[in-house]
């Protein structure tokens, strides 16, 4: 919960030491309310004050880490119930299924389909998280076997998933170094002995209860034991049911501040309907869960998950951008197309996607507008012939052609007559959408 500087203050020596680097306490107080200062840089500040502070000021959800080295992830310490408030912190962690009851030969090839899972969008990598090893059968052994093999192929993070403690023991061992998810499908069970795994083995631990109320039961049992880093999962659940779960725990987190809820939530998105449960991991990841479980390793389906994850973790107060240089598709010859759109990334990419498909090699200017689509930019007097002209000429495209035409969007060809003038090159009004590039270049361009 985040304290106001006066409520800081109370707390402080109020002796004005300057130790701080600061003239009085009150304007310490002040760069510590605003995340500015740290309580560490208070040498007199009595332990007991500064553990309470510390409580009081932390975030409305814990961070947990999972993972080491290149594998690492991290989850939570969200601030915020919506999206426009502010930037949405660590993006959902995705994780695949594999079950411990298959071959070891159909465990590995599980793995390498998880590795293979990349796409490229908006100029961003894509990829699934982590592999989520199930304990189906019930036995430490193989299911050490499993995770191992998993972790091997998969060349992901882990979520060791069991009901058994002594099976999540057992794999927590084996592989600790790797920093596993430690998953425990009954939390109300297991009780004492699962938080004294978690703590003695050092890593993160997933509580799993039937509900709201269970979860609260659980967690407030975790915290009084010392647990400090886990996580929260409600188990299955049906689709409207998950949603006002997710609803609930967010907005009692962040901003009931209810400190039982402030742990990320992990959710299970793995039974019936292939398409229904392609839908529910969607809204799971943009209704808050923090780690969402599916059981699909076809491209087609991850990818509609990875682009909503995209598409919501994004920082709304910053548009997606694209570098304002030339760009080449194929190998470009001097009488190569030369076309301008904006640096908006989703314009960019709409129109490289497209000048790909023609297969005909381009050039592409993506004239600086901060960010703004095609009409935005125009209506905001960001995209006129004379930027235009100033990027064409800035960008060295001109030593790289033999011809002197330039292609724009179909939207604004009202400025064909201006950029002519500032450019001094021909300019030829091309499809109002990039899904027209294809047909344009093909049969319209001529140099």
């Amino acid at each position: 919960m985040a304290l106001t500087g006066l409520e800081i203050y109370k707390s402080l020596p109020k002796t004005n030491c300057k130790q701080c680097g600061l003239p009085t306490c009150l304007a310490f107080a002040m760069k510590v309310a605003a995340g500015q200062a740290g309580l560490d840089q208070c040498p007199p500040l009595d332990p007991k004050a500064r553990a309470a502070l510390e409580e009081a000021s932390a975030p409305p959800q814990q961070l947990v880490k999972i993972g080491a080295g290149e594998r690492a992830i991290e989850l939570g310490q969200e601030t915020s119930l919506y999206r426009h408030e502010g930037k949405f912190q660590h993006p959902t962690a995705i994780a695949i299924c594999v079950n411990d009851s298959l071959a070891s030969t159909a465990i590995e090839e599980r793995g390498r389909q998880i590795a293979s899972l990349k796409f490229e969008r908006l100029g961003a990598t894509l990829k699934v998280d982590m592999a989520a090893v199930f304990n189906v059968s019930g036995q430490p052994r193989g299911f050490v076997e499993a995770a191992r093999a998993a972790s091997r192929a998969s060349r992901k993070a882990l979520a060791l998933v069991s009901a058994n403690v002594e099976s999540l023991r057992a794999a927590g061992e084996a592989l600790r170094e790797e920093r596993p998810l430690l998953w425990l499908m009954d939390a109300a069970a297991a009780g004492a002995k699962a938080f004294d795994m978690a703590k003695e083995l050092g890593l993160p631990i997933c509580l799993q209860a039937p509900g709201f109320d269970a979860l609260v039961a659980s967690s407030e049992a975790a915290r009084a034991a010392g647990l400090k880093e886990f996580m929260l999962a409600p188990g299955p659940m049906k689709a409207k049911a998950a949603l006002e779960f997710l609803s609930q725990s967010r907005r009692a987190a962040i901003v009931k501040k209810f400190r039982p809820m402030g742990y990320p939530i992990a959710m299970l998105a793995t039974g019936g309907d292939s398409a229904q449960t392609l839908v529910e991991a969607c809204w799971y990841v943009l209704k808050y869960a923090a780690l969402v479980v599916v059981d699909t390793t076809r491209p087609e389906e991850i990818l509609g998950i990875l682009t909503s994850r995209q598409d919501i973790y994004t920082d709304p107060q910053k548009p997606a951008l694209v570098d304002s240089t030339l760009h080449t598709v194929g190998n470009p010859g001097t009488d190569a197309p030369v076309l301008v759109t904006t640096n908006f990334a989703l314009s960019y990419y709409s129109v490289e996607s497209e000048v790909e498909a023609s297969r005909v090699p381009s050039f592409i200017l993506p004239v600086d507008t901060e960010g703004q689509s095609v009409l935005t930019a125009w209506a905001a007097d960001k995209f006129n012939g004379k930027i235009i002209a100033k990027a064409l000429k800035e960008s060295g495209v001109e030593s790289r052609v033999g011809h002197r035409k330039v292609v724009i969007p179909g939207y604004v060809a009202v400025i064909s007559a201006s950029l002519n003038e500032e450019s001094g090159w021909e300019v030829l009004v091309g499809p109002k959408e990039a899904s027209g590039l294809v047909p344009y270049l093909k049969s319209q361009w001529k140099p």
